[in-house]
């Protein structure tokens, strides 16, 4: 049900108030002389030439022209004004305030329905309410016995509201970035919808503001036309840049690894000054490392792809159907067997989903195996063999399933945890090379060959994370190259030397922060928390720990970034935070402190903005497909930065489950500023 308008008579209407105390008018435009407080409750009118005043409570007329008198002797008498007054009386809320003297006391506060409107889309943004939940007779219910002069709001009301919302806080969010003195990363993805069948690109922006923190805030979450091609991404992509004047302080845009977005990067790149990139867009393209990880094991996968495929037939089968399911149960019971763990199919593009599917298969092998005997359908059984190898490989790769958790995170700088963790990776891969088992000895074959292909692409900028990290600097670096590096370790070290002081040459000419202080007695200090840190447990700290003490070195250098990497290493501690640490120092080393800033928000993976789409596909389940694509940008780019601004984080799926929510048609496009 739609919102009632004003019940206004179809009558010339000349001078007055209406009850919302706005001016009406006629077309002579000429101002009559009201003076008497009584018109506050009278509107004047003419009908059939005749002046009258007709009262906005009860709808009485009037005589008007002849003086007042009366007029004010109905204003005290009027029933429906009376009623409406002791209802306004009763919505008055109780608040407690702080007085002059600084004594607390109680104030009433009157409800004021533009609050209340503002308040309710809000609700429905954030909770992912569908719109039509103003319509329910039972929330129609509760606001009427709230407050008796809350007006019932209907969709298309409602959906103007969010939209007042989206652009109210799409300016604080520019003025955010606005006001922040360091560049910002990019990440971006492209998805098309299972039930609109329409492509979406969702652009994120990542950055630490001027206190330190890490931030994460989506621009754009774009309806892209198809056909999706490199010029039509590209376009679209500059674009949004340009609308949040971002394109003159990027530092890199992170993208899953395909010859698509290389080819759009460089018309990016083209779009772009690149005057204005860090060494003119020498690391602008950072490939995601959560992608090039599921390459490198889905590659490695491929030795045993066979068992997989049976497996995965076999959860299939006995998934497919509530009654298989049981029977899968009984039989698990019957064996003794607790189904802590329900069955699970697999993605086979995304190897975790995989791991996992493996992961809960195993611990039913022998279910499988009497199954077999029970359902003559049942003929996809994987071999003895083909279980020994699923749980050997298992083994294998769950150090690497767990590096899925530590590229995945936001409220962390994942940046600095790369470097250790890919050459990790890469001492592990060259570890299985000597297995005796030949198919692990196979897959790490495969995983190096792929490996490879990527590590020059990827590890430089990143390299320069870790030694932002006072923990690590360049001892980090050596001491894990002569571990992946058979030949050519000091040509290695050098490079990365190098790039140490081109970037710091860069940043030394154009920083604006060159004012040296001496440094806080606390700043060497630890004392905040990490979240991320527990991921890096089972990096030998130990043999690291032995060789940054017997490398450590003293000299009397003159320069920022050689009096920086020479002084000894902070103590790790579990409690650590990088970004507080360089907040502290940021007067010691100025320009490191900029580096720092730019660095440290460059995200490994663009699982932040491939998370937007999670949410996304609760906001458009199959009921709520006929949002429009402007409201659902506003609804998803409002959500995502309400939960920012509440608590520094986007709700998780455990946080908000999923529902179908039950929405009708959005009828046409309302313009996003």
């Amino acid at each position: 049900m739609k919102d009632e308008p004003e019940d206004v008579p179809e009558v010339e209407v000349e001078y007055g108030n209406n009850r919302n105390g706005e001016m009406l008018h006629n077309s002579s435009n000429k101002r009559s002389r009201t003076t008497s407080d009584c018109w506050d409750h009278f509107t004047k009118i003419t009908v059939l030439g005749i002046k009258k005043a007709k009262c906005i409570h009860c709808g009485a007329e009037l005589t008007a022209g002849s003086g007042t008198s009366h007029l004010n002797r109905h204003v005290r008498s009027c029933l429906s004004r009376t009623q409406q007054k002791d209802q306004v009386d009763d919505c008055l809320e109780k608040k407690e305030v702080t007085k002059d003297d600084g004594t607390c006391g109680v104030a009433l506060q009157s409800f004021d329905p533009i609050v209340a409107s503002h308040k309710l889309a809000t609700l429905i943004v954030k909770h992912e309410l569908p719109l039509r939940f103003v319509e329910y007779d039972a929330f129609k219910d509760l606001m009427s016995y709230c407050n008796p002069l809350a007006k019932n709001m209907c969709r298309s009301t409602l959906k103007s509201e969010i939209f007042k919302l989206y652009n109210s806080e799409k300016a604080k969010t520019m003025k955010l970035l606005e006001n922040n003195d360091s560049r910002v990363a990019i990440t971006t993805d492209l998805w098309t919808t299972s039930n609109q069948k329409k492509g979406y690109m969702v652009v994120t922006g990542h950055f630490i503001d001027n206190s330190w923190h890490l931030q994460s805030r989506i621009l754009r979450f774009i309806n892209v036309p198809a056909p999706h091609t490199v010029e039509c991404l590209s376009q679209v992509l500059v674009k949004c840049l340009w609308d949040w004047n971002v394109d003159k302080k990027l530092s890199t845009i992170t993208l899953d690894s395909c010859t698509t977005n290389e080819a759009m990067v460089d018309r990016v790149k083209g779009m772009i000054p690149t005057e204005s990139m860090v060494l003119n867009g020498k690391f602008f393209h950072m490939r995601c490392a959560a992608h090039i990880l599921n390459l490198i094991v889905k590659d490695g996968l491929k030795v045993i792809e066979g068992g997989i495929g049976k497996i995965r037939e076999s959860v299939s089968y006995w998934s497919s159907s509530p009654k298989r399911l049981k029977t899968f149960e009984m039989t698990a019971h019957q064996l003794q067997i607790v189904c802590e763990r329900k069955l699970v199919l697999d993605c086979p593009t995304r190897w975790n989903s995989t791991f996992d599917m493996l992961d809960v298969a195993v611990m039913y092998k022998n279910v499988f195996s009497r199954l077999q005997h029970c359902e003559s359908q049942y003929k996809c059984l994987p071999s003895d063999k083909e279980w020994e190898l699923a749980e050997k490989m298992l083994d294998y790769l769950r150090p690497f399933y767990s590096l899925t958790d530590v590229f995945s995170g936001t409220a962390y700088p994942t940046a600095i945890m790369f470097f250790p963790v890919i050459c990790k990776m890469r001492k592990s891969l060259m570890e299985w090379q000597m297995s005796p088992i030949p198919e692990v000895k196979l897959m790490a074959d495969g995983m190096i060959e792929k490996f490879l292909k990527y590590w020059q692409e990827i590890h430089m900028v990143l390299v320069m994370a870790v030694i932002l990290d006072p923990r690590f600097k360049m001892l980090m670096i050596e001491f894990y190259f002569p571990k992946i590096y058979a030949v050519g370790v000091a040509e290695q070290i050098k490079r990365v030397r190098d790039l140490c002081e081109e970037i710091f040459n860069y940043y030394e000419v154009t920083s604006t922060t060159l004012t040296c202080g001496a440094v806080a007695e606390s700043s060497l200090a630890v004392g905040y928390s990490l979240k991320g840190q527990r991921q890096l447990g089972f990096l030998n700290w130990a043999a690291f720990e032995a060789f940054a003490s017997q490398n450590t070195k003293l000299t009397n250098s003159q320069s920022e970034l050689e009096r920086y990497l020479e002084e000894p290493l902070v103590e790790r501690t579990a409690d650590f935070d990088v970004l507080t640490w360089w907040k502290m120092n940021k007067e010691r080393y100025p320009v490191l402190a900029e580096i720092a800033k730019d660095i440290l928000a460059i995200p490994v993976t663009t699982v932040a903005s491939k998370s937007a789409f999670s949410v996304e596909g609760r906001s458009l389940s199959p009921h709520r497909s006929r949002l429009h694509p402007d409201t659902l940008e506003a609804i998803m780019c409002t959500q995502h930065w309400l939960w920012a601004a509440d608590r520094g984080a986007i709700p998780e799926e455990e946080i908000f489950p999923g529902e179908e929510l039950n929405d009708d048609e959005d009828n046409g496009p309302q313009i996003l500023n």
